[in-house]
């Protein structure tokens, strides 16, 4: 009987950053790589990836990393992963190519070439286990499904999916497709979970296209719409509103521009010669025969509203005649985000409109779609996967409507590890696996002690106070200085400052005063009397820095006479002689440690 673990790594009980690994017979397969973006209290941090640790120790078991769609929660942390680990990659022809992208603006892996187009109609074999693929309708074309087959039936990873029966080439489910996995025996079905509140079909691709359009025809000014650069479904939508309106189209956003000339180098974006100009040439043109497509960095449009609505976009300034239209989905972990946007947009006094409100454009499956897929697969096992826990819960509810029994549903959380034996998957032992922060340049520097600090930082400020001490006659040599920014306004609070510098006098000395003497005690010291003097006057935590400066006011001087009986008896030059005197240090000399 052959081992089988799944372990996921990302993408359950959280919105984004789907990676599972399948493990049969020592043989791991890597099911996709994502990352997501951080919910709101990770201050300062640009994007979430998955901790693999764990695999660094069987890297040598890793057969791929199998992808099933370009978005950036499927490919997202392809580079930081493919530093570790140098495997194949596999992926539909447009998936590759958006992954190559992602790839080559990571300089420590832009060589990386290991890729591999695959399509359904191809397998893999890798010893005794068989990869396949079959096509589903998601907002990306050449979205694919996997299924690894084993000896003991398939695992099967159905990525994001929705059906659609009016989704034209490209973006089609093959049914018979999904059909033929199903008679292959699955062992288990990890299926996507993010629109299991979904109760309702999600709004068809048809109607969204006449909404668009519909929207462009009744707008008199220039329109600014805001998407995801990698949705292509919907900047084909835009795309073709835009030339029945007779407009024209500025992209705004290099990730929007790279995107897009690769879809339609694959055939995949259908644009009109001349339907694309630059700022410069909209400025010529009618306010009504101009369309502003806007991305962000990573495709995700939110903070590049932020600046238009701030007037921090050197291109594009908001008047009244403008039109906002915001054509994305935005996810659960940045929903506060996208409501604080909105307000900014309407302050500038821009139209807003949302295609949320009205319609639901979701490119994840329904209620029903996702008991439709359940009857496809008729696994034995289920594990929702995709959503966060009350969605993973619903996905659950789902499946035992559809008759798989509870004892066989697994809602799982990162590093539960899903162990095969005896012909049922059991919960056994769990591995290590947290979050890895990405800032900047920065992989993985950023811990909660850091987002902690960034927390307190922004909530009660800093608190910073120096003391001068000479530790040889003990005593404190000036009165502590203190700077506070982001606590209290010094000028009305000096009362607050002064009791605070007498606070850090007393500890400092009552510390000097000890015969044993530590730096580290004396900072902490300072720091846990000041926090409760200031929480007890302000009810405030701020961050608070003891700068401890030490000074020695009488050094040891140097014995000259030594030097002197035994230089030459030979008469100096004046020149030296000069240097000489210079030489004595006449007065007293100070030397500054700080500590």
């Amino acid at each position: 009987m052959s081992k089988i673990k799944i372990i996921p790594f990302g993408g359950v009980r959280e919105n984004g950053k789907n990676m599972y690994a399948v493990d049969v017979d020592d043989q791991i397969f890597i099911l996709d790589c994502g990352l997501k973006y951080p919910e709101n209290e990770l201050m300062g941090i640009d994007v979430v990836i998955p901790d693999w640790s764990y695999l660094k120790e069987h890297a040598d078991k890793i057969k791929g990393v199998f992808l099933t769609h370009g978005h950036a929660d499927a490919i997202g942390a392809l580079p930081y992963f493919l530093d570790d680990f140098k495997v194949p990659v596999y992926g539909s022809q447009l998936t590759i190519a958006l992954a190559k992208l992602a790839v080559r603006e990571n300089k420590r892996v832009k060589k990386f070439n290991d890729f591999h187009v695959v399509n359904e109609e191809q397998t893999i074999q890798f010893g005794n286990v068989t990869v396949g693929f079959f096509s589903t309708t998601h907002s990306i074309p050449d979205t694919l499904g996997i299924e690894i087959q084993t000896p003991e039936g398939s695992i099967v990873y159905t990525g994001d999916f929705k059906f659609d029966q009016t989704a034209v080439k490209n973006y089609q489910t093959n049914l018979a497709r999904l059909a033929e996995v199903g008679t292959h025996g699955v062992l288990a079905l990890l299926s996507d979970s993010a629109g299991a509140g979904i109760t309702g079909a999600s709004t068809r691709e048809r109607d969204i296209r006449a909404y668009i359009e519909d929207t462009f025809e009744n707008s008199k000014g220039r329109i600014v719409v805001a998407s995801v650069a990698s949705n292509i479904m919907r900047i084909q939508q835009i795309v073709d509103a835009a030339e029945a309106t007779d407009r024209k189209i500025v992209l705004s956003g290099q990730d929007l521009e790279q995107i897009i000339d690769t879809a339609e180098d694959l055939g995949l974006l259908q644009i009109p010669d001349e339907m694309l100009v630059s700022f410069e040439e909209a400025l010529d043109l009618d306010d009504d025969q101009v369309v502003i497509l806007v991305t962000g960095r990573m495709g995700e449009p939110t903070k590049s509203l932020q600046q238009i609505a701030n007037g921090d976009d050197p291109d594009i300034q908001l008047t009244s005649t403008d039109l906002v239209f915001v054509t994305t989905t935005p996810s659960y972990a940045i929903e506060t985000m996208v409501q604080k946007t909105k307000d900014m947009l309407y302050r500038a006094g821009a139209e807003v409109k949302f295609i949320a409100d009205d319609l639901n454009p979701s490119g994840q499956a329904s209620q029903n779609d996702e008991q439709l897929m359940l009857n496809f697969m008729k696994p034995k096992f289920f594990v929702p996967i995709q959503g966060e826990y009350r969605l993973l819960d619903r996905h659950a509810e789902l499946a035992e409507e559809v008759g798989i029994p509870a004892e066989n549903i697994f809602i799982t959380t990162k590093g539960d590890v899903l162990s095969y034996e005896n012909g049922k998957f059991r919960l056994g032992d769990r591995v290590e696996v947290g979050n890895t922060m990405i800032d900047g340049t920065g992989v993985g520097d950023i811990g909660n002690i850091v987002l902690r600090d960034r927390r307190v930082l922004s909530e009660d400020g800093i608190f910073v106070v120096v003391a001068t001490i000479d530790r040889k006659k003990k005593k404190i040599v000036a009165r502590p200085q203190i700077t506070s920014r982001g606590f209290v306004f010094v000028k009305t609070n000096r009362e607050l400052m002064n009791q605070a510098a007498d606070l850090v006098e007393k500890v400092v000395q009552e510390d000097l005063d000890q015969k044993e003497f530590d730096w580290g005690h004396l900072k902490q010291n300072v720091r846990d009397k000041l926090n409760r003097f200031l929480f007890n006057q302000t009810k405030r935590h701020p961050v608070i820095l003891p700068v401890i400066m030490e000074i020695n006011q009488h050094p040891k001087r140097k014995n000259h006479s030594k030097v002197a009986k035994e230089a030459p008896k030979a008469q100096p030059s004046p020149k030296k002689h000069h240097n000489s005197r210079g030489g004595r240090g006449r007065g007293k000399k100070r030397t500054v440690e700080t500590k």
